[in-house]
C-alpha cells in the first residue's frame, strides 16, 4: 500500500487512520490490498519489495496477478485472513515471500542431520564431570534441554536478520546489520569452527577405526592408526574437486545415530555391562568398566558442570548454515522458519537427552570422551555401531573438510578465479597435515569439543545472533517497533549469558586437561 501510488489507494489509505474498529479496519485495508493487486495485474509489474511490504501469502499474489483484473477483485474476500497478518506485519520481521524449493519436512530432515552428529558420543562424559550417581542425568536432561532452547533462538536470531537485511549467508548477515568492515570476525570464527570440527573427525576415527581393526585381530597404534586412514582415505577424497557425489553418503550419518541410540539402549536394558557379572565386563579394561558414586543432581553446582554446558554448545552447532535454511524455505514466512527451527531443535533435544542417559547410566563416571570407546571389542552389536559412524564420518569428512579450505582461501582474499587445482591441491595438503598433527596431539575428544563450544560455538551461537540482530534493529531506526526494540534486550542478554559461560567453560576446560 505504501509503494503503489495510485489516487484510490492513497485516498483512502489515510482513512485508515481515523477509523476505530479494527474490524472495519482490516477490512479496509482487505479492500485496498485487492485493488493494489489488480493494479499489478493491470500494469504488468510487481516488486518483492511491493509484495513484502503488504505482509501476505506469496502463493495468493501469483493467483491473483495471474488472472485478469475483474476476478482478483471478486476474490477479495480470500485476503481477509492474510490482511489480518498484514495489519500486523509492521510490528513483525518483513515475511520473505519468495524462499526456495525446499519443503518443511526436508529441511527439518537435513537441519536435525547437521545438529545431530558426532558430538552427541561426547555428552556422557559431559555429565560424569560433575556427577557419578544416576541422578546427576536429571540436572543434565535439564541442560541438554535449556541450552537446546538457547541454541534455537540463536538460529531464529540468524534467520530473523536475513528476514530484515535481505542476507543469504552469515558473513553478509553481518555486514548488513553491523558493518563490513568487522565481517572477518563471524568469517574467521566460522571457519576456525569448521577446522577444529574436522580435527574433532580426525580423532574419532583414529579411535574408531583403532577398535574396528582390534575386533579382527589387528592391533595398531592411535597413531599409526590415524596416518594409515588418512593417507590411504581422507587425502584422495579431500583432493576431490567434486563432492556432489559424495552427497548421498551424509545420510548414512543420521541412520548411523540412530542405530547407535538403538544399540546403546539395547545394551543398557539387558545389564551387559552391569556389575560384576554383565556379559562383556571381563573384555574391558578396569579404567572403562562401569563405575558409580554417590554424587548426584547436587553435582550441577559444581563448575564443572560447565563442561557439559560448552560441549552442548558444539553439538547444538549448525548455526553458520542458518541463512542457508532461511533462503531455501519454500514460503519463507518468518512463522514457518520458526516452526522449522523449532521442531528440529526438539528433536535434537530428544535425541541428545536420551543417546546421552543410555551411554551415562551405563558406565558413570567411566565414560569416555568417545562413549563408543567403553564397549568391548567383543560386542558385534556396538562393533556394527563404530562401522557406521566410521563410514558415515568418513564420506563427511571431505564436505567438511571443504568448508575449512574454503574458508581459509576467503580468509585469505583469494578470488575464486585464481583457485586453480594446484592452489587447491597445495592448501589441502597443507591444511589437513595441521589438522591430523592436532588429532595427533590431542587424545581426549571431549576436551576438544568443551574448548570449542566455550570459545567459537558460544560466539556463533549466542554473541554474534544477538549482535547482527541489535545491529539490523538499531537501522531501521523509526521503523522498528517496541516490540523489537524490547526484543534486543533479550537477544542480548542471551549474548552475555553466552560470554559468561564461555569464559567459565573454557577455564573448567583448560582445568580438565590439566587434570
Amino acid at each position: 500500500l505504501h509503494f503503489i501510488h495510485h489516487p484510490y489507494i492513497t485516498h483512502h489509505y489515510k482513512d485508515l487512520r481515523t477509523i476505530s474498529s479494527s474490524e472495519m479496519k482490516t477490512n479496509m485495508r482487505a479492500f485496498l490490498i485487492a485493488v493494489a493487486l489488480t493494479t499489478i495485474a493491470v500494469e504488468g509489474f510487481t516488486t518483492t519489495r511491493t509484495v513484502t511490504s503488504l505482509g501476505i501469502n506469496h502463493g495468493i499474489v501469483n493467483n491473483l496477478i495471474s488472472e485478469p483484473s475483474s476476478k482478483a477483485l471478486k476474490r477479495s474476500g480470500k485476503l481477509h485472513m492474510t490482511a489480518t497478518t498484514a495489519s500486523g506485519s509492521f510490528a513483525e520481521e518483513p515475511d520473505a515471500t519468495k524462499g526456495g524449493d525446499a519443503s518443511m519436512s526436508n529441511l527439518i530432515f537435513n537441519l536435525v542431520k547437521s545438529i545431530v552428529g558426532a558430538g552427541v558420543l561426547s555428552l556422557p562424559a559431559g555429565i560424569s564431570a560433575f556427577g557419578n550417581a544416576p541422578s546427576a542425568m536429571i540436572p543434565a536432561t535439564f541442560l541438554i534441554a535449556l541450552i537446546g532452547i538457547f541454541s534455537g533462538y540463536g538460529f531464529s536470531l540468524i534467520g530473523r536478520v536475513c528476514a530484515l537485511t535481505g542476507s543469504t549467508s552469515y558473513r553478509e548477515a553481518w555486514e548488513k546489520s553491523i558493518n563490513k568492515k568487522t565481517s572477518i570476525i563471524a568469517a574467521a570464527s566460522c571457519t576456525f569452527k569448521t577446522c577444529l570440527a574436522t580435527t574433532a573427525y580426525s580423532m574419532i576415527l583414529a579411535d574408531t577405526f583403532r577398535a574396528i581393526f582390534a575386533s579382527v585381530g589387528l592391533n595398531l597404534t592411535r597413531s599409526t592408526t590415524l596416518l594409515s586412514i588418512t593417507s590411504t582415505v581422507l587425502l584422495p577424497l579431500c583432493l576431490l574437486k567434486n563432492l556432489s557425489s559424495l552427497a548421498p553418503f551424509s545420510l548414512l550419518g543420521i541412520v548411523g545415530m540412530v542405530y547407535t541410540a538403538f544399540a546403546m539402549g539395547f545394551r543398557f536394558f539387558t545389564k551387559a555391562y552391569a556389575l560384576p557379572a554383565g556379559k562383556f565386563v571381563a573384555d574391558m579394561p578396569v579404567s572403562l568398566q562401569p563405575s558409580f558414586g554417590n554424587v548426584g543432581a547436587s553435582g550441577v553446582l559444581n563448575p564443572s558442570s560447565f563442561i557439559l554446558i560448552c560441549m552442548l554448545s558444539t553439538a547444538y552447532m549448525a548455526h553458520f548454515n542458518a541463512p542457508k535454511f532461511y533462503t531455501e524455505l519454500k514460503d519463507n514466512t518468518i512463522k514457518r522458519y520458526n516452526t522449522l527451527v523449532s521442531t528440529s531443535f526438539a528433536i535434537s533435544i530428544a535425541v541428545f537427552a536420551i543417546m546421552a542417559a543410555f551411554g551415562f547410566l551405563t558406565f558413570g563416571s567411566a565414560s569416555s570422551g568417545l562413549i563408543l570407546n567403553n564397549y568391548s571389542n567383543k560386542d558385534v552389536l556396538m562393533g556394527l555401531s563404530r562401522v557406521a559412524v566410521a563410514i558415515s564420518l568418513v564420506f563427511s569428512y571431505p564436505l567438511a573438510f571443504a568448508g575449512c579450505r574454503d574458508g581459509i582461501l576467503d580468509l585469505a582474499n583469494v578470488p575464486l578465479s585464481e583457485r586453480t587445482n594446484g592452489l587447491l591441491n597445495k592448501v589441502t595438503l597443507a591444511a589437513l597435515s595441521c589438522i591430523t598433527t592436532s588429532a595427533l596431539v590431542l587424545n581426549d575428544v571431549s576436551f576438544l569439543f568443551s574448548i570449542a563450544g566455550a570459545t567459537l560455538g558460544n560466539a556463533l551461537i549466542y554473541v554474534y545472533p544477538a549482535l547482527m540482530f541489535r545491529g539490523a534493529i538499531k537501522k531501521m531506526g523509526d521503523k522498528a517497533t517496541k516490540a523489537q526494540k524490547r526484543e534486543t534486550k533479550i537477544a542480548m542478554g542471551n549474548g552475555i549469558l553466552g560470554t559468561v559461560m564461555g569464559v567459565i567453560g573454557t577455564r573448567m576446560a583448560l582445568k580438565s586437561l590439566g587434570a
